[in-house]
């Protein structure tokens, strides 16, 4: 069938209106997209370089431990070769006490020593660090380390000079568990007539250094660690770290070629990098700036992050976006055969006047010249698109709301899910390993709640539940989380930022609260709980071990009551004995 002029017209105004907002909203979506990986990498970059610019500041700071050390006057003259003497013995006990407390408060210290410069270089005041353990070696233990660069380049050094060694793998002398990155930091002690007495020599866990500045940047970031070379000192995948020690090859520029320009000659070289891998990952890398104690070597500290993770919300951008579309194509259509039809009306009327005119009719031709209300179709269609897009819009927002607050919820009793619950759990043990703080949860079981399903129906257990679930809440504090975790199981998370309270007494309190009845009808239903506590670390160190824990002393604690097993008794609410 032949369409008509006026059909056709308003086809390819809705073919029109439809390409229109399709292109439109995927330049706009590609457009979003791309700010929005502009946006990760430029957040990316600034955190490579705060985190350099933190790792210059702790060189920094280990140059000054080691320069205070070596210009200290009982440090050269204990190494003076004086004989023996009680002040002699006295000066050389303080100063071991000192350098314990220096490597106590610096968890990234791994040796910290005063080595003679005659004796062949033999240690004369040594401190280790083996674990968390801080101790001073004595006696046969101590070493001759005159052959080492640190000892006799040092010695060579004027005073307030600082030698730094290259990085290497394990603990000079005997490693101790899995190599780990370290470098030498070394200061000459000369005595007051300006002859070199000996050094000072702190050997620094690199990586544990590195982890511990980059402790609070957000999760899901890769850490990268390089020498000027581009070889990885530090590589998420520790086959990849100190290949080159091994002979093998596993430099940056194989990943991220775009890196290339750090390590060109100092007049072309950048200090700072954005690349992108191979394997789906945006970096960025920064070169150390230079540090107040003018150290020669300079590392370079790179963070990655998956693609991926940039591109989620610009996938849900994407989505919003073609919603969007889908709806404007809609009232492209509608608003096309609204005009269609408004077109059609004149047309007919003046081919029904021509057609007057052709036939010799005498009544006056009456044409359209008014084009008033044709326009103000299109002004009210405009208005009335507006209107639906922006209740589309808060449609779409209410259903996310919506859920947001299902994927988190638990249906019945409005507590947190499992999931939720999970998620702060994890939260709260990575905010207590950093401040070593205790935690402790609770886990909950009611007792006899079967058995009230079974005599009384679902509709009393779902009571039981909703009623006991706003006791929890009302006993804890407004930080602490409670879920519920399965059918009658109920978890609480002490918060520990808090005041710090002892979980028995709140176990007490909950125990006491979960025994009152709850009124259904005209019965009254004691139900009772059992209740096991899990803490940190003393039950376990990650999510699971702590479950496990407070599960374990809940059945424990149901096991030792005869109660937990039995019926529940419901009572009249006219019985006296609930008054």
């Amino acid at each position: 069938m032949k369409l008509s002029l006026p059909w056709r017209i308003g086809l390819v105004i809705a073919l029109t209106g439809a390409l229109a907002a399709g292109l439109a909203g995927y330049y706009s979506y590609r457009a979003s997209r791309e700010l929005l990986i502009a946006g990760a990498e430029d957040r990316l970059q600034t955190a490579t370089r705060v985190l350099s610019r933190q790792l210059a500041l702790a060189l920094d700071a280990g140059a000054r431990d080691v320069l205070v050390l070596a210009r200290h006057p009982q440090a050269a003259l204990l190494l003076s070769g004086a004989e023996a003497s009680e002040l002699r013995t006295r000066f050389e006990r303080n100063t071991a006490a000192l350098l314990q407390g220096i490597v106590r408060t610096h968890p990234e210290y791994l040796q910290l020593r005063l080595i003679d410069a005659q004796a062949h270089g033999l240690e004369h005041i040594r401190v280790d660090r083996e674990g968390d353990t801080v101790r001073r070696i004595e006696g046969d233990e101590l070493l001759e380390k005159g052959h080492q660069p640190y000892v006799y380049e040092t010695l060579r050094l004027p005073a307030g000079a600082i030698y730094l060694s290259e990085v290497s793998l394990g603990r000079d002398g005997e490693p101790a568990g899995r190599p780990q990155p370290n470098l030498q930091m070394a200061a000459p002690i000369h005595d007051a007539q300006q002859r070199a007495r000996g050094v000072v020599v702190v050997d620094i866990d690199l990586e544990k250094l590195f982890r511990q500045l980059a402790a609070d940047l957000p999760p899901g970031l890769r850490l990268y660690l390089l020498n000027g070379r581009g070889d990885y000192l530090i590589h998420p995948d520790p086959a990849r770290a100190f290949a080159f020690a091994r002979g093998q090859r596993a430099n940056v520029l194989d990943e991220h070629p775009q890196a290339k320009a750090l390590f060109e000659a100092p007049g072309k070289r950048i200090d700072e990098q954005v690349s992108h891998s191979a394997d789906g990952h945006v970096a960025a890398f920064a070169r150390q700036p230079a540090t107040e104690a003018k150290l020669d070597t300079t590392f370079i500290v790179g963070l990655s992050q998956p693609l991926a993770e940039v591109s989620v919300e610009g996938e849900r951008l994407g989505l919003s976006v073609l919603r969007i579309g889908l709806a404007a194509c809609l009232l492209a259509m509608l608003l096309a055969a609204l005009l269609a039809r408004a077109l059609s009306r004149p047309l007919l009327q003046i081919v029904g006047a021509v057609q007057r005119v052709a036939s010799g009719a005498p009544e006056e031709v009456v044409l359209p010249l008014g084009r008033g209300d044709e326009i103000g179709l299109l002004a009210r269609a405009v208005r009335d698109m507006q209107q639906q897009i922006r209740s589309q819009f808060m449609r779409l927002q209410l259903k996310q709301d919506e859920l947001d607050n299902l994927a988190s919820r638990d249906s019945l009793t409005g507590l947190l899910n499992r999931r939720v619950f999970l998620d702060r759990l994890e939260h709260a043990l990575a905010q207590v390993r950093r401040s070593h703080q205790p935690l402790a949860l609770l886990f909950i079981d009611l007792d006899r709640f079967k058995a009230i399903n079974d005599l009384h129906g679902h509709g009393a257990g779902d009571t039981v539940l909703q009623t006991l679930a706003q006791r929890l809440l009302a006993l804890v504090r407004e930080a602490d989380s409670v879920a519920r975790i399965g059918g009658d199981e109920f978890v609480i998370l002490l918060d520990p930022a808090g005041p710090q309270l002892d979980a028995t007494v709140v176990a007490d309190k909950v125990r006491e609260a979960l025994t009152q009845p709850v009124p259904f009808g005209a019965l009254q239903l004691r139900c009772g709980a059992s209740i096991g506590i899990g803490r940190y670390p003393a039950d376990g160190t990650t999510v699971g071990e702590l479950l496990s824990a407070a599960d374990r002393a809940m059945y424990e604690v149901k096991h030792a009551s005869p109660q937990a097993a039995g019926l529940p008794q419901p009572t009249p609410a006219a019985d006296p004995d609930l008054h």
